[in-house]
């Protein structure tokens, strides 16, 4: 077996119980740290449920992202363009972001889009930007499926959790969630910077959870500081001044009137 991101080979770090039933192997690359399963069989049953029960922290998670994202692109991009989140779910932080004043739209092909229905992608449109918040590690061919999210901007914001330098061996790191059965890639940063060298482009990472793929040059430090919750609130409160709401556009498209 050879790495999905480098096609250094692998060695295996161990198995662990996934979905309390299917004793699956892990495979780390020892080039770029990337962390990958056994070919993962057991996907139609993890995705019998695409939002999992545990994920309580979902309403949460979309909000804080929301707020890093709206000063995310208020620095860096032109907040007048359109955008897409890609891997959408149920379409939350689409409509979050459209609240916020920012022209996004949903794309998912595994998931019904419930909040943000109306604005669905078309695949033959160009965006400025693309967001994938919690999809990395759920690709099953990642360097295929980030292919497919430049054809729509060659920005990508997104977020998933790093493997420690000093990575945990499966089932000693909540990020594994072997109870879902949906992460089948995990990331170092050494693997980001992989994958940004195979397309041209340039990393900025938090060293955490929050990186982008871009061609522009952005201070990495004013990244950093805007990926975090707080700091990211605080300046929306700056960034938001004069922006308007798309509700009462968005209420008019889609019932025909105007909201009184």
């Amino acid at each position: 077996m050879i790495c999905k991101i480098c096609t250094s080979p692998v060695t295996s770090i161990g198995t662990a119980l996934v979905l309390q039933k299917h004793q699956v192997e892990y495979f780390r690359c020892a080039h770029c740290g990337f962390i990958q399963t056994e070919k993962p069989y057991w996907l139609s049953e993890a995705y019998s449920e695409t939002i999992a029960r545990s994920d309580i922290g979902l309403i949460g998670r979309n909000m804080k992202v929301a707020n890093i994202t709206a000063v995310m692109i208020s620095a860096f991009f032109d907040s007048k363009s359109r955008f897409l989140d890609y891997g959408g779910g149920n379409g939350m932080f689409v409509r979050l972001m459209r609240d916020k004043s920012f022209d996004f739209f949903w794309q998912d092909r595994y998931t019904v889009n419930q909040f943000s229905r109306g604005f669905e992608s078309k695949d033959s449109e160009d965006y400025h930007l693309v967001t994938a918040f919690e999809v990395f590690e759920h690709l099953e061919d990642p360097l295929s499926e980030i292919q497919k999210m430049l054809l729509y901007s060659d920005n990508i914001l997104f977020s998933t959790t790093l493997v420690p330098t000093r990575y945990p061996s499966p089932g000693n790191w909540w990020y594994y969630t072997l109870d879902t059965g949906q992460h089948i890639a995990l990331y170092s940063e050494e693997s980001l910077k992989e994958i940004a060298k195979k397309f041209n482009l340039c990393l900025y990472s938090n060293g955490r959870s929050f990186h982008l793929l871009t061609k522009k040059k952005v201070p990495g430090l004013l990244f950093f500081l805007f990926s975090i919750g707080p700091i990211a609130s605080f300046f929306w409160s700056f960034f938001s001044i004069g922006k308007k709401s798309l509700l009462e556009r968005d209420y008019s498209q889609i019932t025909g009137t105007k909201l009184k």
